[in-house]
């Protein structure tokens, strides 16, 4: 039993609370509680009723936010903590789960990430950086990767299909945007300076990888404060998928057509793609990031 007892509240992916994985929600809730700790749980039926029921309870100054669910889960955690003395914890249950393997904790093992939770309550948070994205008049944070490019295409055609389900449906969206692979016409304005290009690929990272540990952005770090600018000149089809073979053993930054900025704010222009960032749509540029240093306190071990 935990010395000092915390109060915590659990909120739980709303599909993971009525599908296949509705044990580890509950799991995560038995373990908190037989540690001592005096935990709220909020299943609701949609993400928006969660964010009402997680808002409501933050109000009252909870010890942290603890959520369970994928990378959406963890961006709906940043949203609603980000700038606040609030710290969030995560048990990954999704498919891609970058901000759980940026973090260092246990992607593919639900009880061992439960597990690495609990003992970190007994510990000072970690602090690191968020990314704050400005579209219009809204704005919105992120925890590890905004994406407008391919990726982001890819997402878009996923979530207009029905079938299949899980990863094979991001699977199957990108082996369709393949075929058709578009090239997209970009203005960036990079720490003041602008550049236009026809590219492939533009993510900014605070963390290294999207799409379920495809490590783009290997130097990225979480507590640096600046982002780091993936920016892939225009491929062919046979091209794109040579560099994923050059992800794969690490040696594509030392391809000409792959570009690094590290930088403190970017604006992103494109009339041909929207944004996601950390896998939820943001909508169709421009849109403005920058770095927020220490804006988030993270329940997960130090960085090495």
């Amino acid at each position: 039993m935990s010395p000092t007892p915390l109060r915590l509240v659990v909120a739980v992916n709303p599909s993971a609370s009525f599908g296949r994985r509705s044990d580890v929600g509950s799991s995560v809730v038995s373990a908190l509680t037989r540690a001592g700790h005096d935990v709220t749980v909020l299943l609701e039926q949609s993400f928006d009723d969660l964010v009402v029921a997680a808002r409501t309870q933050l109000a009252t100054s909870p010890d942290a936010l603890i959520v369970v669910g994928g990378d959406g889960m963890m961006n709906l955690g940043t949203n609603l903590v980000a700038g606040t003395d609030v710290p969030l914890g995560l048990v990954p249950t999704g498919t891609g789960n970058d901000m759980a393997r940026a973090l260092g904790i246990p992607h593919d093992d639900s009880d061992a990430a439960t597990r690495l939770l609990v003992s970190q309550l007994d510990r000072p948070a970690r602090v690191i950086d968020a990314g704050r994205v400005s579209r219009g008049t809204d704005t919105t944070w992120f925890a590890c990767m905004l994406s407008a490019g391919f990726d982001a295409v890819v997402n878009e055609r996923a979530n207009r299909m029905r079938r299949p389900r899980g990863r094979s449906r991001y699977n199957l969206a990108l082996y369709l945007e393949l075929i058709r692979l578009q090239h997209l016409s970009y203005r960036l304005e990079i720490d003041g300076e602008s550049m236009q290009l026809d590219g492939t690929l533009v993510s900014v990272g605070n963390g290294r990888s999207f799409g379920g540990g495809i490590t783009v952005l290997p130097d990225a770090e979480l507590d640096d404060g600046l982002l780091d600018v993936l920016v892939v000149e225009r491929l062919g089809r046979l091209q794109f998928l040579r560099l994923f073979g050059q992800v794969a053993r690490g040696t594509h930054l030392a391809d000409p057509r792959v570009h690094v900025h590290r930088a403190r704010r970017v604006t992103i222009h494109s009339d041909d793609v929207a944004a996601y960032a950390d896998g939820e749509r943001i909508g169709s540029l421009p849109v403005t990031v920058e770095v927020v240093p220490g804006a988030l306190r993270v329940l997960a071990p130090a960085a090495v």
